[in-house]
């Protein structure tokens, strides 16, 4: 069994990251000569990315859980039996 769930929103964010460090540094290191306005594009982009997986995911799970929960219901209810106790 898993400890935690996947949470890919946040493995996108982590790799946005890391990515721009990296460049900051190739860029401080002298390697690598590039305009500080590329890195706000990247920084959008892989926060957009990274919201754009967390919904999805959110949305799939969701889904599984509603279905999941349907199937197990399928019982007769409660009040068919002519008392009123709850099961």
């Amino acid at each position: 069994m898993l400890r935690h769930e996947f949470r890919p929103g946040q493995a996108v964010a982590g790799l946005t990251m890391l990515a721009l460090a990296g460049g900051y540094a190739a860029e401080a290191a002298g390697a690598w000569k590039v305009p500080w306005a590329f890195f706000l594009p990247v920084l959008l982009g892989g926060l957009f990315l990274s919201a754009t997986a967390t919904w999805t995911a959110y949305r799939v799970r969701r889904r599984r859980d509603a279905k999941k929960a349907s199937a197990e219901n399928m019982e007769a209810p409660a009040s068919t039996s002519g008392s009123h106790a709850i099961k």
